[in-house]
């Protein structure tokens, strides 16, 4: 049986690696070695880190809501409650940028969770 040289598999893999490993800090994107241990750690920071964006956004709308309608004398948790018992479906993404942009039709909205808030649920 004939020898079988693994050069060009080699080199295309480590290039490969080079290549996703391009603007590292020092021999983290020119050593092989050193660059798929970089690469291995960044390509699961980026996993794990796809996660937490969605979990940040979602703190930064609450905190955004939240601070909108204590301008109107009322806390989050009941303003999330008063929407829902009047029926309004709109995200919190929608809310935050409701709050930051449109101050009135936010305070409209504040408004109806008060109303559902004072009446009493039949």
């Amino acid at each position: 049986m004939t020898r079988v040289k693994g050069g060009t598999v080699t080199r295309r893999r480590h290039k490969k690696i080079l290549k996703l490993t391009k603007g590292q800090y020092g021999s983290r994107h020119s050593l092989t070695r050193r660059a798929n241990e970089a690469m291995l750690k960044s390509l699961s920071y980026a996993y794990r880190d796809r996660r937490n964006r969605k979990r940040d956004f979602r703190r930064l709308w609450i905190t955004r809501i939240n601070a909108g309608v204590r301008q109107h004398g009322m806390s989050y948790s009941r303003f999330m409650h008063g929407l829902q018992k009047a029926g309004v479906e709109l995200n919190r993404k929608m809310l935050a940028t409701m709050a930051v942009y449109d101050a009135e039709g936010f305070a409209q909205l504040v408004q109806l969770a008060k109303e559902q808030i004072a009446t009493p649920s039949a």
